[in-house]
């Protein structure tokens, strides 16, 4: 049997029942999560029993998305440590505290805990909360923190009580990457064997690799990766996270996709760190190295992170409208739609947040960077997914993300977006179903794009945030740390830096 905790049992408003959110001591549903927890944390001293785990591992989330964690005896795994936590430098985190009010505390959730499938020395591991230790307060930078208030928010907002999330991360999976950057140069390569690139390769050369935009999806041996994705999914379904299906993807050179089964919001990000985490690790273990970078080759597929979700009440789906609406769609479906367009721009500075992903998001090519809905056309940013007429299967997929975005803070502030379409009824514009390609300049004139830049998804978040900030979820604080890293760490950075191509292009100006 697997270890680890059931992580897909059914849960209260959208996983609340990890927070007790201000419950008072004479409160029945606060007795209860104290209950609970109580329950839980015992089921976790069991399991690293059973497991001889020789240590605990503390894990949480910076602002920019990267797990960080550190490790202690097992000896120190009790009871106290789910009411005290742990102390660790808030200072050294990036997004997180300046160095005069630097530490903090990580609080285990012990829903969370599984045993670690990777690591030699038997691991208990667990994700945490950041809490002030004064005020014992939630850190209003932890993007956990963030998820919660918005899963709280949704369900005082009378609209839903659940939002469910199926986010189809793509990665590259390659045999060798090498880069630097330095005052007088920089260079990068990345290889793999079934690059098509490597077809002319003299020594060991079977064939068989996927051409530029094929990869999509041949059976092996043209499929060279198989087996190794399997070894992926099998390590996430022995921890408790379902996954759905696992396939190449269009490019060559070892491009892939495992998506997971949908869950409610703080799960699912809480599955996409673990599931980061387990993929790289996997693959070195087997001499190979995973980016989720979103455009790692030319010329070829970039890797985005479609996001499907939905909105659910009294265990009734909230997006169904009947076959006789566009695409199934409800009002509250549609609107939330709206919500998503209109403030898409601002969107992406949390869910294309990197430079590189505007190397994805470029017009002409199949990303989606047209801000229209559609049953059909892949190119729109919203997708209305007709595979089912199951009103359990109706769903809208948000198809400009990527997987180098904070799952906490994406998927929060997708859902901010689209409740804020849904309250104020905001209109998306006709869906579109016809090929863009093959518009006129007039028609393609009344579409608009994406931004073509970080710098210009910033811009758009610094105009545009407001819906965020409703019911304290986002607080100004996020938003300015998160312009203020962004500009500074990687825009700045970015403008700053000739680039290989650039000596390519005009050494002999």
């Amino acid at each position: 049997m697997p270890v680890g905790l059931n992580r897909f049992e059914p849960r209260d408003m959208d996983g609340r029942e990890v927070f007790s959110f201000g419950a008072g001591k004479g409160d029945k549903k606060g007795m209860q999560f104290m209950s609970d927890r109580s329950e839980q944390i015992q089921r976790v001293l069991r399991m690293a029993r059973d497991a001889d785990c020789r240590f605990v591992d503390l894990r949480f989330t910076d602002l920019p998305g990267t797990w960080q964690h550190f490790s202690m005896p097992i000896s120190y795994l009790d009871e106290d440590l789910f009411a005290d936590g742990a102390g660790f430098d808030g200072s050294s985190v990036r997004g997180f505290q300046a160095i005069n009010e630097s530490d903090m505390l990580v609080i285990p959730d012990p829903s969370t805990a599984f045993v670690d499938p990777i690591l030699e020395v038997p691991t208990l591991v667990m994700t945490c909360d950041i809490e002030d230790p004064l005020t014992r307060e939630r850190y209003s930078r932890d993007p956990r923190n963030i998820a919660a208030k918005a899963v709280q928010h949704l369900a005082g907002s009378g609209i839903a009580d659940s939002s469910f999330w199926g986010p189809e991360a793509e990665f590259f999976i390659f045999d060798h990457v090498s880069y630097d950057e330095s005052a007088n140069g920089s260079f990068f390569t990345v290889d793999s064997d079934e690059g098509i690139w490597n077809s002319g390769r003299p020594d060991e050369n079977l064939g068989h690799r996927p051409r530029h935009k094929e990869g999509y999806f041949p059976v092996p041996p043209n499929d060279s990766q198989q087996d190794l994705r399997s070894e992926m999914v099998t390590a996430l379904l022995d921890i408790g996270i379902d996954v759905e299906v696992h396939h190449h993807e269009v490019a060559t050179a070892g491009q892939a996709e495992i998506d997971l089964k949908y869950a409610p919001l703080i799960e699912q990000a809480d599955n996409m760190m673990i599931y980061k985490y387990i993929i790289k690790n996997v693959a070195r273990r087997n001499g190979h190295t995973v980016t989720f970078m979103p455009k790692p080759v030319l010329g070829d597929n970039g890797s985005g992170m479609h996001c499907h979700q939905s909105l659910w009440k009294d265990g009734e789906p909230l997006f169904y409208g009947g076959p006789e609406k566009y695409g199934m769609l409800s009002d509250t479906a549609r609107w939330y739609v709206g919500g998503l367009l209109k403030h898409a721009a601002s969107l992406l500075a949390f869910c294309a947040p990197t430079t590189n992903s505007y190397k994805r998001l470029v017009p002409g090519f199949e990303a989606p960077v047209n801000l229209v809905y559609s049953q059909r056309n892949r190119s729109a940013c919203v997708r209305i997914p007709t595979y089912s007429p199951s009103p359990a299967a109706r769903r809208v997929e948000f198809r400009s993300p990527d997987p180098t975005a904070n799952p906490y803070l994406a998927f929060s502030a997708m859902l901010m977006a689209g409740l804020d379409g849904v309250i104020n009824k905001i209109e998306p514009p006709d869906p579109v179903d016809e090929d863009i390609y093959e518009m006129s300049a007039d028609e393609l004139a009344k579409i608009a794009s994406v931004p073509g830049s970080l710098e210009e998804s910033l811009n758009a978040l610094e105009a545009d945030h407001d819906y965020l900030l409703v019911g304290d979820v986002f607080t100004p604080d996020v938003i300015e740390t998160w312009l203020e890293y962004k500009r500074s760490e990687e825009v700045d950075e970015h403008r700053l830096r000739p680039t290989p191509w650039e000596f390519f292009k005009y050494y002999d100006a």
